[in-house]
Order: C-alpha cells, then sequence, then structure tokens
C-alpha cells in the first residue's frame, strides 16, 4: 500500500554506556523489518545516544534536515519515546505534522497512536502558528501603509524590478533604510517594509546599518 514511498529510520538511546549500543542495532535492524512490512523504501539512519528531554541531538536534527531536503515519506521509530520525552517531544511531533512527515512505530506495527490531549495540543500549536503568520503580514502591511503614505514609493526601488513577483532577496538596502528613517519609521516599521520588498533582514540589521551609516557621514 505504500509502494513508491520512502522513510527514514530513526534509533535513539539515553545515554553514551556501550552497553546501549546494542539496543541501537536492534532498534535499527526492527525499524529495517518494519519499513519492508510496511512496503516503504528506507532512504536513511539516524541515531543519537542522548536525553529524549534533549532537543539538541545530532541525529534528530540531521534527521530534520533530511526530510526537509529529501521530501521523505515517512519517519520509523521504535515507540513515540524515541522521538523525545516532555516538550522536546511536542516540538518534533509539531515539525514533523508541519512536513506532513507520517510517523510508524514498531510498537503500533503502524502509524503512532497519539492519545487524545496529544492531539489537541498539535491541533492548538498549529492555530497559534496561523496567526502568528497573519499578524506578521498584518505588521508588514501596516509598515508599507505608513511608508506610503509618508512619501515612499517602493515602485522606485528599480533593484526589484524584473522579478515576475515583486521580490527579490539583495543584500541589506542601506539607501532604502535612510529614506525609509528620514520620513520617520521606526526601525521595526522599516523592517517589516524591507520583508514586504523581500529582504530577509531583521531589526537590528536594520538598526546597525543606519547608524554605520550615519557615521560615514559624519567621517
Amino acid at each position: 500500500m505504500n509502494e513508491g514511498k520512502t522513510c527514514a529510520l530513526y534509533c535513539r538511546v539515553s545515554t553514551e554506556k556501550d552497553a546501549q549500543e546494542m539496543s541501537l542495532v536492534r532498534q535499527e535492524e526492527e525499524l529495517v523489518e518494519l519499513a519492508e512490512e510496511l512496503g516503504l523504501d528506507v532512504q536513511g539512519v539516524f541515531k543519537d545516544k542522548h536525553s529524549g528531554f534533549d532537543i539538541d541531538r545530532e541525529g534528530l536534527l540531521g534527521l530534520l534536515d533530511f526530510i526537509r531536503d529529501e521530501e521523505v515519506d515517512a519517519v520509523l521509530i521504535q515507540d513515540e519515546t524515541r522521538l523525545g520525552r516532555g516538550n522536546a517531544r511536542m516540538a518534533v511531533l509539531h515539525l514533523l505534522a508541519k512536513t506532513n512527515t507520517a510517523i510508524y512505530s514498531r510498537n503500533d506495527s503502524g502509524p503512532i497512536a497519539l492519545n487524545e490531549m496529544d492531539t489537541m495540543l498539535l491541533e492548538i500549536l498549529a492555530i497559534v502558528e496561523e496567526y502568528q503568520r497573519k499578524l506578521h503580514n498584518a505588521k508588514i502591511r501596516r509598515g508599507m501603509k505608513r511608508a506610503v503614505r509618508e512619501g515612499y514609493r517602493p515602485e522606485r526601488n528599480l533593484r526589484n524590478r524584473g522579478n515576475a513577483e515583486g521580490r527579490e532577496r539583495l543584500e541589506v538596502p542601506v539607501q532604502e533604510i535612510v529614506t525609509l528613517r528620514a520620513k520617520g519609521l521606526t526601525y521595526e516599521e522599516i523592517t517589516d517594509v524591507l520583508k514586504g520588498l523581500g529582504h530577509d533582514i531583521s531589526k537590528a540589521t536594520v538598526h546597525r546599518r543606519f547608524k554605520e551609516y550615519e557615521w560615514e557621514q559624519k567621517g
């Protein structure tokens, strides 16, 4: 039923003790068997000897990068605690849900069985993220509207022309920062406007580049 679909295996033990090495080997062997049973093609294997309460795990981070880059269909684990424990577990479940990556466990012989509380928390996290995106976009629109009211004309930014979407990620546009600052916009508002134009830039960078410009002018 999963013909043509791919997966990655994730194995974890909690300590560096040599005695746990066999557990890692056993987990991988069992997950290879599970992949065969499910008809999934194994594309990568990731392992950790680390506490499940910690999110900073080399194997886990490698797995998440692999899922992003290779777009595998599923992650196979021995049981749900292998992904993590406590808040770390929920964070990983949320990240995998965002990428539409299925999670199969050996213990469940298929998709992991989340309890009602887990399902509710994941739904809440998804809703919160959606509203965070809406707030971010609203801030960009507000900053752009104020800039236009103050006389700023983004269409005059010739460096953004020729792009079908009107967006292009460029180096920090110092002159744009200076122009918007002269029109009374705050650093946060300038950041929002520049993001609306396609510049991936932080408020701290906007502030620093403006100050550098002032120092250069004084010099």
